[in-house]
């Protein structure tokens, strides 16, 4: 029986982005044991997807000696399979450990993270990169190595803590009206420049007053209270009143879900939720998921950063994410909606 391991120790995003494999490993070894590599404090998102037998929890406190005491414990574990989605010096360490160049070496792989290509992107405009650049695909396509290459099969059976599901159906699917139409929106994000403009977003609402909406934002996005006041009887604000954890439920739990390149819109992808991902300055946020619909304006100065923490070099400043108009994503949500 095949005994696979997967090391990606962080972030949010790229964890989530990378939990795509599992769908497409199972489809071709349904018996495979799979571990993970992941550090602690984010070991709480992989506990949702019971296709992961275990989980190696690494404290980043422990340093590079930690890493490999670490590795010394997994050597015991007798992996098939390695696949490294994370490449930095850790991960590197944990294979030279599991896998020595004089050893015969189990099915190693390793995600690439093309740093030269994304120089001549970001620093010269040329573009070697795959466009467009799918998050979940740069995670899955490595494992064509192994001749794995379906990762779109439906799965259902996410196991969210029940408290957590308890506090989503407290704070949404009892607060709207049976039959209602409802759609999740993400206005933030890390950097100011991948978001789509505060007023569009109200606009949206406004335009689509037959749809009720539940607002997923941090503790500071103070201006998420601008969109409940738009239609304060349509509009549930949860900026700051949800873990990361109970956000990913109420992306899991939602019908449609509107984002700018976000973890959120990750975890949509991930779950194969249909939506709207609203793309502007960033290279690498495109989903995969067919159900989602890519919404962007064709500008040459795109992409010109990975993710946002640039300044505009245009004189209309944000143009990529302000021509992305309320009406097209309205039109888009219309669209999509009858089919759900």
């Amino acid at each position: 029986m095949e005994k696979i391991l997967i090391i990606r120790l962080s972030s949010i995003g790229d964890i989530i982005q990378c939990m795509s494999v599992i769908t497409g490993i199972k489809n071709k070894y349904p018996h495979a044991e799979v571990h993970w590599i992941v550090r602690s404090d984010l070991a709480s998102l992989l506990r949702i997807d019971p296709r992961i037998d275990k989980i190696w929890e690494f404290d980043r406190k422990g340093g590079l000696f930690g890493i490999f005491k670490l590795g010394l414990s997994l050597k015991k574990q007798d992996y098939s399979h390695i696949y490294d989605a994370h490449s930095n010096i850790r991960s590197n360490i944990l294979k030279g450990i599991l896998a020595p160049w004089f050893k015969s070496k189990p099915n190693l792989i390793t995600r690439l993270k093309h740093r030269f290509h994304r120089l001549l992107l970001f620093k010269f405009g040329i573009n070697k990169l795959p466009n467009p650049f799918k998050a979940l695909a740069s995670f899955q396509n490595p494992l064509k190595k192994w001749d794995i290459n379906e990762f779109n099969t439906p799965f259902n059976d996410w196991h969210f803590p029940s408290t957590t599901e308890e506090k989503i159906a407290t704070l949404i699917t009892s607060q709207i009206p049976a039959g209602q139409k409802w759609v999740t929106l993400v206005p933030s994000a890390a950097w100011d420049l991948k978001r789509w403009p505060i007023n569009h977003w109200k606009e949206l609402i406004q335009l689509k007053e037959d749809y009720h909406f539940v607002v997923l934002g941090g503790p500071t996005d103070a201006f998420c209270d601008e969109l409940k006041s738009v239609a304060p009887s349509r509009v549930i604000n949860l900026a700051g009143k949800t873990s990361l954890m109970e956000s990913f439920c109420a992306i899991w739990h939602s019908t449609y879900v509107i984002s700018g390149d976000t973890g959120f819109l990750h975890a949509a992808d991930l779950f194969q939720k249909p939506g709207s991902a609203l793309i502007g300055p960033t290279a690498f946020g495109f989903p995969s998921n067919p159900k989602m619909k890519v919404l962007e304006v064709d500008l040459p100065c795109r992409p010109c950063t990975k993710d946002g923490n640039v300044e505009c070099k245009l004189n209309e400043k944000k143009k990529c994410m302000i021509d992305i108009y309320p009406k097209t994503v309205a039109q888009q949500l219309t669209k999509d909606y009858p089919s759900l």
